[in-house]
């Protein structure tokens, strides 16, 4: 797994593109249930030059589920039916942050205010992907996995 900055580091046009593409909110983060079944949650990822963060309520079922499986899938959001400007994916663990040097540091990258009473969790990456129709221009490459040898 690595951080969004080590993620950033090794495929900076990769990283740049998906970045622009989370800054649109909403995305949509999904989880795993107890049951094994899926769940999808509206989101606003937090981008720092290190790290990609969520907030949420403590109460929340996504929070729940991070905890307990800590696996999540991340995609951005898109405008219309024709998935115009492309889309961006991530696949990774979820880690929850107790640190306070770290939460300030989600706090001073997010572009709202979170509630003091708001969790956080930072997500590691494992892969990225994106994809468009022919009206971006895609970065290359297109497809990363951490560790991974080769990329597509």
């Amino acid at each position: 797994m690595s951080t969004w900055g080590e993620f950033a580091a090794e495929h900076p046009s990769l990283a740049a593109f998906g970045a622009g593409r989370l800054h649109r909110i909403p995305s949509y983060l999904a989880t795993v249930r107890s049951d094994g079944g899926p769940r999808v949650h509206p989101v606003t990822p937090i981008i720092s030059n290190d790290h990609l963060f969520l907030f949420m309520e403590p109460t929340s079922p996504k929070g729940r589920d991070l905890r307990e499986r800590g696996i999540y899938a991340l995609h951005n959001g898109v405008p219309d039916n024709n998935g115009t400007g492309g889309e961006f994916h991530l696949r990774g663990t979820a880690n929850l942050v107790e640190d306070e040097k770290l939460r300030a540091v989600a706090v001073s990258s997010a572009g709202y205010t979170p509630l003091q009473r708001y969790i956080l969790f930072e997500l590691r990456v494992t892969e990225a992907r994106c994809n468009g129709y022919g009206d971006v221009t895609l970065p290359s490459p297109t497809h990363w996995r951490s560790g991974a040898v080769t990329v597509r």
